[in-house]
């Protein structure tokens, strides 16, 4: 099972997901059995941020001085034995995913799930160095979404 920590440091992110915790973990228990970790306590944090806060970490922790979308920090030493699993952090930018400044709230969460998914995969080895590899992530990206896309409201 994924227990997902909501951190929330841009107070605009309410005005578009009100039960920000509620709604990850909901989504988490409705990944596909695989990504599901069933007989394991598997957890991750979400920090809900924006374009300033993710500049900073992008520049200090992958050398670019820039802001984006989404960063995964995948956590590199797991306790498997205890059937504990830390996977690591995902930051996602409000920015990024209020564009255009217009976009109805469920339009907001669809896309937020979307790059949470993505940032997911990250964590669990996915990469897009390569187009193959690109291929393969996108991929397993519209299979999760495909079933959680109906939890979105």
């Amino acid at each position: 099972m994924i227990k997902v920590n909501v951190l929330s440091e841009e107070k605009l992110w309410s005005k578009k997901i009100k039960e920000k915790e509620k709604l990850f973990n909901k989504i988490c228990n409705h990944f596909p059995r695989k990504y599901r970790f069933i007989n394991k306590k598997v957890y991750l944090t979400l920090l809900l941020s924006n374009n300033k806060k993710v500049k900073i970490l992008n520049k200090k922790f992958r050398k670019k001085n820039k802001h984006t979308d989404i960063l995964s920090f995948p956590f590199e030493n797991q306790i498997k034995k205890l059937k504990k699993i830390y996977l690591g952090d995902i930051i996602i930018s409000f920015e990024y995913m209020n564009k255009p400044k217009n976009i109805t709230v469920k339009k907001f969460k669809k896309k937020t799930v979307k790059i949470f998914i993505h940032g997911f995969l990250h964590l669990l080895g996915f990469n897009h160095f390569k187009f193959k590899e690109y291929q393969k992530m996108h991929s397993e990206e519209l299979k999760v979404f495909k079933g959680v896309e109906k939890l979105i409201n």
